[in-house]
């Protein structure tokens, strides 16, 4: 790792990310998906780390990129967030190494709301970046720029144009001024006398100015002399640090470095649930670096999870590993999901897990927060999938602006599924996360199950203040479907029917709609249009079904009674769909259900970007019951289409 000098300056040329479809314009929402692509996610040992991340970078955005680094076009220039979606740190990770390989420093510069996670990881990595909307603005091609690197001033040379762009917190500048969190945190490791977490929730008179995330956030304070401040980094203890199959790797590298192995990892637990039914000897190889790792330091289940036994956000909650009023910080950026339970659950890069399993703590920076309440009652055949697709349409380009959102279930009626779904999906709506306060409904889903709360129940202040305060009306949603290429270009059911759109693939399951009951409502669409006479999915059409766990797949094969008695499995198979194992695989392209060029899914899955299901295929996104419905008709609609009385519907 570089340690920043007090007068380094990086120059290079311009390289642009244009947007193809509005000319001049540069190109917004760059994902991490188009920055490394899934097949390049993978590493086949330690010592090989990064060898796919800097061959994939780009891979199909710009497929010359490596060659233009060589040539000194080394200041990335994006427009609006730049590296928002999954928490994969080897895309900051590979273009790094790139610049490294060539003997050059990559700058990033881009506008703003940029992807939190992939900021935070880049601050970690030593990877520059620039936040600058003029500087955005104003760069051309071949344009000269520097960058002072101590004073963070950033210059177009060719313009004679100054830019001072977005500041760092003071911690983040030490991060960075010390060469990433390696070497913070050798320096920490080294340094701290090492002492059971300490976790103190405020007094009821500190607690009704704050909110449910700043409770939280609060009694995790590794230094209690601290203030929970939006825009300010401090050290927060983490509850669980887990890492799937695909983050762990660099976790594990992380780990090692700074603790060369002297003491067990802390607060660990790793899934395997992204690359294990590939059948490719390459990601066979990546899952044994975590299995290795579990071996030699007596990771065990729960907290080890082979393959087959769950999606990670599927099989912690249901493992009672995750609490209300606990922190989560997980390798995967749909650990927002653990917000549905009334914890803090953030996605993080791979060196903040390893950090975390060094150290019990990581570096966490609140951000303003906003208030999201439903009202109004909920329409019977209304899901939490509707519910998050219409609100990322509600709020459009800048979804929810990097800020915290809680989640006010004014009438008590989103079950934990919805919750989840709404929750999880605060990945594409860019949040920090997304937080259910703890309700009776959160009690009693934890009552039933048997797991004890260690956390006192917590619910917002009466004066806690919020950025932004709206409304939901839940009584006026209908069933969505979400088009091509992101979650919030999601539209009525009813009238993208009226399309009459296509498709060979029709996919239910998921992180977000893997649940028992996500899976019930759409067995439920079957049955209901078998006793219509409906028996059968469209002809041409693939339906296959991924539960959230192990658990749920053998729970979806014993009899239901609002089934008339059948399995949920059991009304898949007799349409034609087919039940795999649990695991995350199509969702971001990978395994035999990936979608090929020119093929078309309808899916309950989170994303459609461009290329993120497989290259060249289209995914939109729907309910359980709306892709159930699709595939019977042969076209993306509502159950509607199948003359169901919605009044049927009920969970």
């Amino acid at each position: 790792m570089n340690v920043v000098a007090s007068s380094r300056l990086i120059q290079g040329k311009a390289l642009i990310f244009w947007d193809p479809n509005k000319p001049g314009q540069k190109l917004d929402g760059i994902d991490t998906d188009q920055i490394t692509p899934s097949d390049d996610c993978v590493s086949e040992s330690l010592a090989t780390l990064d060898k796919g991340w800097k061959e994939g970078a780009f891979r199909y955005l710009m497929p010359d990129f490596r060659k233009r680094i060589s040539r000194r076009e080394t200041f990335l220039v994006a427009g609006e967030r730049f590296g928002i979606g999954s928490s994969r740190e080897m895309s900051p990770a590979g273009l790094k190494a790139i610049a490294d390989e060539a003997g050059v420093e990559i700058v990033i510069i881009c506008g703003m709301n940029m992807g939190e996670i992939f900021r935070k990881n880049s601050l970690n990595l030593g990877l520059q970046i620039c936040q600058s909307p003029e500087a955005v603005s104003d760069a051309r091609e071949g344009d000269e720029f520097e960058f002072d690197v101590k004073a963070r001033i950033l210059k177009n040379l060719t313009q004679n144009k100054t830019y001072s762009p977005l500041p760092l917190t003071q911690k983040e500048e030490e991060i960075r001024g010390s060469g990433g969190l390696f070497a913070i945190g050798k320096e920490e490791f080294i340094q701290k006398k090492l002492e059971i977490p300490r976790i103190e929730f405020p007094d009821s008179d500190l607690a009704r100015t704050m909110t449910t995330t700043q409770q939280i956030i609060w009694a995790h304070r590794v230094d209690k002399t601290k203030s929970v401040v939006p825009g300010e980094t401090i050290q927060i203890y983490g509850d669980l640090f887990p890492a799937s199959d695909g983050t762990a790797p660099f976790a594990i590298y992380t780990y090692l470095q700074i603790t060369e192995g002297k003491t067990p990892p802390k607060k660990c637990a790793i899934v395997n649930d992204h690359f294990v039914f590939t059948g490719k000897e390459t990601h066979q190889k990546q899952t044994r670096i975590s299995q290795e790792f579990a071996l030699k330091y007596g990771i065990k289940p729960p907290y080890y999870a082979e393959k087959g036994t769950g999606i990670f956000h599927f099989y912690l909650p249901e493992q009672g590993l995750i609490l209300p009023g606990g922190v989560y910080a997980g390798g995967d950026s749909h650990s927002r999901a653990y917000g549905a339970y009334g914890a803090v659950g953030t996605g993080v890069g791979s060196t903040t897990i390893g950090f975390g399993w060094s150290l019990s703590y990581f570096y966490f920076t609140p951000q303003k927060e906003r208030k999201v309440v439903f009202t109004g009652k909920l329409p019977s055949w209304i899901t939490g999938k509707d519910i998050v697709l219409a609100l990322l349409a509600k709020w459009g380009k800048a979804q929810s602006g990097g800020m915290t959102v809680e989640f006010i279930d004014q009438n008590l009626q989103l079950p934990m599924a919805y919750r989840n779904t709404i929750a999880n999906m605060m990945a594409e709506g860019e949040a920090l996360s997304g937080i259910f306060h703890q309700d009776e409904i959160t009690t009693e889903w934890f009552r039933k199950k048997g797991f004890e709360l260690i956390y006192p129940g917590l619910s917002p202040g009466a004066e806690a203040y919020y950025e932004v305060v709206e409304e939901l009306d839940l009584s006026a949603l209908q069933p969505m479907i979400s088009k091509p290429y992101s979650p919030s270009n999601s539209f009525s059911a009813l009238e993208v029917a009226k399309e009459r759109i296509q498709f060979s693939k029709a996919y239910i399951g998921s992180c977000t709609n893997g649940g028992y009951e996500d899976l019930f409502q759409a067995a439920l669409v079957l049955h209901l249009a078998g006793k219509s006479g409906i028996s059968k999915v469209a002809e041409g059409v693939d339906f296959v079904v991924f539960p959230g766990s192990g658990k749920i797949k053998a729970q979806i094969e014993t009899p239901d009674p609002r089934l008339d008695g059948n399995s949920i499995a059991e009304t898949f198979r007799r349409v034609g769909g087919k039940i795999r194992d649990s695991w995350c695989g199509p969702c971001f392209g990978q395994g035999e259900d990936a979608l090929k060029s020119g093929e078309v899914a309808i899916t309950s899955f989170n994303r459609n970007w461009q290329n993120r299901m497989g290259k060249g295929g289209l995914g939109y996104l729907a309910s359980p019951m709306v892709v159930a419905s699709s595939a019977l008709v042969g076209y993306m609609a509502p159950p509607t289409e199948l003359q169901i009385p919605w009044n049927q519907f009920f969970l």
